[in-house]
């Protein structure tokens, strides 16, 4: 079972009902249409377990400012250019898959971890691991620490299936193009990067060709937006682990201001949202329709 705060309208689809009892949404492009492009939201998912909020003592409505709230809903165009879209249905704060899967914090279970955790991480000891223990806010998340293997169980029901569905489709592309690019779409807090607009993470150029972060601030910026490198994002787990440009899979992350689309504080889109949908839509289409021949791995 799976409780879905009813907040929006149809339109934007606050419920996904088409994907009910799946935990990822996985769209390909018409075969004819198709670009070597992947687009990932791992932290748009609004569809929030039962579990979760039966161990939860944080309201739903305060739980969802933790979310990149509808990034999933401003690219879903992005097949009509030939892009290939994944992103996950589950919430950031039940499981985080811009994680490691080892990165967990023995002190939230009661009993006896029974895998070993990934060396400890800032991520992880801030609350923000794989199954994160605090929201946005810093709030606890949970009333009692957890049982190991109710984690573990999580694990296997939503972080591995988010993983094979992306790097099946990366497998895809690259054996398709010789490449494959793959945009990490996130969203941040407004304040977190004051008059800035986007922040591109190539890890300092290490997750991708430097013509492809070139092409994606060359193209933001035609539109009138604010961008910087990796500053205060670099990149996650995704750009990190996928991010291997030798052979042939690039990976930026792209994190958007709410302030440009989102009540943040109520976690709805604002006037401005249609507008930044197109124009984040024309973005993508002018960036396919480069010619990417080059990146194939070496």
């Amino acid at each position: 079972m799976t409780l879905t705060p009813q907040i929006m309208s149809e339109t934007l689809g606050a419920p996904h009902e088409k994907d009910r009892g799946c935990p990822i949404s996985l769209v390909r492009p018409d075969p004819s249409l198709a670009r070597p492009l992947i687009l990932s939201s791992p932290h748009s998912g609004r569809d929030y377990p039962a579990e979760l909020c039966d161990q939860t003592s944080v309201p739903v409505e305060q739980l969802r400012r933790s979310e990149d709230a509808y990034v999933d809903v401003l690219i879903d165009g992005a097949t009509a250019h030939g892009a290939s879209l994944v992103h996950a249905l589950f919430p950031r704060v039940f499981v985080d898959v811009n994680r490691a899967r080892g990165e967990l914090d023995p002190a939230m279970y009661r009993d006896r971890m029974e895998v070993r955790a990934d060396a400890p991480s800032r991520r992880v000891a801030s609350g923000l691991g794989v199954i994160p223990r605090v929201g946005s806010d810093g709030q606890q998340l949970y009333r009692r620490r957890l049982k190991f293997q109710d984690a573990q169980a999580r694990l296997v029901r939503f972080y591995e299936p988010y993983h094979d569905a992306l790097a099946g489709l990366i497998a895809e592309v690259r054996d398709r193009f010789g490449f494959a690019i793959v945009m990490d779409m996130h969203s941040m807090p407004e304040h977190s990067a004051p008059g800035v607009d986007f922040v591109l993470g190539d890890r300092h150029g290490q997750s991708c060709d430097p013509r492809i972060t070139e092409a994606v601030e060359a193209g933001l910026r035609a539109q009138g937006f604010v961008t910087v490198r990796n500053t205060p994002y670099a990149g996650g787990h995704t750009t990190e682990h996928y991010g291997q440009p030798a052979t042939g899979v690039h990976v930026i992350q792209i994190e958007i201001n709410r302030g440009l689309y989102l009540h943040e504080t109520r976690v709805r889109p604002n006037a401005k949202f249609d507008i930044f949908r197109d124009n984040l839509q024309l973005f993508i289409g002018e960036f396919v329709a480069r010619n990417w021949n080059g990146l194939t791995s070496s």
